[in-house]
């Protein structure tokens, strides 16, 4: 009776034996991310990871969830699906790390129509390439199988990080100043926002295609979208070792417009210098095509900048020369003032 249970169940568009052989290939890839603080093994109802409070006074957990937004049209248009694992840990670890918090474990969730055990393979590789370069444990998630629900090939991905922070170092903005310099961090590209807009000026306006090259990024259009986002984590852990960070904004969707305003306190104004750097080939190229105006760049796009700190005056030389020589992308982009009535909380200028 099992038996015909399993077939009709397969019959119905989910097959159990598929959702078996892909934990038991993706155990061994998983148990690479494990720290001594995992006590558990991939495939059982919950990931269990012992907390070391060692060295925090007053510890805090830190939790964030997101996906990789529509990056996985490009995807799926590309038929390559590691990168897009390694996007979807940037996304969330970027998020926790701004507020001084040490990643721990991971969580990914997978829902697709059609188990395709090869592709979902490809994700778990790219999770675990992401979970590595951040630091943090891989203990356990879900594959959902829903025949009907998505189209063939598709899939969606949901990521979910906790890190651990001491209560004092907390990293929320409450320290900036009038006088504090901005620092921006260069990103790897678009990252995992604005891909609507990007792939209705690529792909509807311009009649282009994944395949087609592009001079000015020195690829195809493919390969310039699917660049993964940057993890900023071995930085930033750098940094705030050894010097005082006072705010930090992960430049996601709302770009510098929305993003920085999230840490700076509302009696103060981010005066942002665009001149102090160039974006990419890509932001250009998107905004001559799309004939986007400065404010639907900076509100869309990262525009280069994927992460902004907030330092003391004193110490954003020593900051950036630090970045420069950790090989990261490091400019001085402006500074915090006063806000005063009825201005906007960031101004650009140039």
């Amino acid at each position: 009776m099992a038996g015909k249970r399993k077939d009709k169940y397969a019959e119905a568009g989910v097959d159990i034996d598929a959702g078996n052989e892909f934990v038991k290939r993706i155990k061994p890839l998983v148990s690479k991310t494990f720290t001594p603080e995992v006590i558990t093994d991939l495939g059982g109802f919950a990931g269990l990871f012992s907390l070391n409070r060692q060295g925090l006074k007053n510890p805090v957990l830190l939790a964030s969830t997101d996906g990789v937004g529509t990056k996985l049209k490009i995807a799926f248009m590309m038929d390559v699906h590691h990168t897009v694992g390694i996007d979807l840990v940037a996304m969330s670890v970027n998020d926790i790390i701004v507020q001084g918090a040490t990643p721990l474990f991971m969580l990914d969730y997978i829902a697709t129509g059609k188990l395709d055990v090869k592709k979902s393979v490809k994700l778990i590789e790219g999770i675990v390439a992401g979970c590595k370069e951040a630091e943090c444990s891989l203990i356990g998630g879900e594959t959902a199988e829903m025949p009907d629900f998505y189209e063939e090939g598709e899939y969606d991905l949901a990521g979910f990080v906790v890190g651990i922070a001491d209560k004092d170092k907390i990293i929320d903005g409450s320290s900036i100043e009038p006088g504090h310099q901005m620092i921006g961090i260069g990103s790897s590209g678009l990252h995992s926002n604005g891909y609507s807009l990007a792939r209705r000026i690529f792909f509807q306006k311009l009649k282009m295609s994944v395949s087609d090259y592009v001079e000015e990024f020195g690829r195809t259009v493919g390969e310039e979208l699917l660049e993964p986002t940057k993890i900023y984590v071995k930085m930033v852990k750098e940094l705030t070792r050894d010097f005082p960070i006072h705010g930090m904004a992960h430049i996601t969707g709302g770009g510098l417009i929305d993003n920085v305003p999230r840490i700076i306190p509302r009696r103060y104004q981010a005066v942002v210098n665009t001149s102090t750097w160039t974006p990419g080939p890509v932001f250009e190229y998107l905004r001559k095509a799309g004939k986007l105006s400065s404010e639907e760049m900076m509100r869309t796009f990262n525009n280069g900048i994927g992460l902004v700190m907030i330092v003391k005056k004193g110490d954003a030389e020593k900051v950036i020369l630090r970045l420069k020589a950790m090989g990261e992308s490091a400019i001085h982009i402006g500074e915090v003032k006063l806000r005063g009535k009825r201005k906007e909380p960031v101004r650009f200028i140039s």
